[in-house]
């Protein structure tokens, strides 16, 4: 299935889908958050699209914005994409979580939480995977500093 079948398919799915340029390896697909909750929704169920399998979930600082990028297969149908969701709060980040959607992404989503700060709203166990519950700061932020550890981006 090419791009533009693609992009028809998610079309019918997805609440105001926005799509970058083409020349990745996937279709790229941003949503907001306000729609990511029903589109993921969608994407699993809509027997065209049946995204049954994300392969990825990935927390992202592009500076001015935090978000998440979601890689999804049909595992049934063989096409993949990725999808972008993002945010401008960088003080309050917050998503929908789609661990109920996709089980896989009840590990990652903590992941996610622990090293950006980005909160998954009705995660079923949404708490610090990897460090302290007293660490203060997300690490994988750009402009996380430890004087500590002397780590700086």
């Amino acid at each position: 299935m090419d791009y533009e079948e693609l992009k028809t398919l998610i079309s019918k799915a997805v609440t105001e889908p926005e799509y970058e340029e083409e020349g990745s390896e996937y279709l790229v697909v941003n949503i907001s958050p306000e729609n990511w909750k029903e589109a993921a929704t969608n994407l699993k169920a809509h027997a065209e699209t049946s995204f049954d399998y994300l392969f990825c979930l990935t927390g992202v600082d592009w500076g001015k914005e935090l978000g998440v990028v979601y890689h999804l297969k049909s595992s049934t149908l063989g096409h993949s994409i990725e999808v972008k969701v993002k945010t401008e709060d960088r003080e309050d980040p917050r998503f929908p979580t789609v661990s109920d959607i996709w089980r896989t992404a009840e590990f990652h989503e903590r992941e996610v939480y622990d090293l950006y700060g980005i909160t998954f709203e009705n995660h079923p166990d949404l708490r610090r995977i990897f460090l302290e519950d007293d660490w203060v700061g997300f690490p994988l932020r750009k402009d996380y500093v430890d004087d500590i550890n002397i780590v700086q981006r």
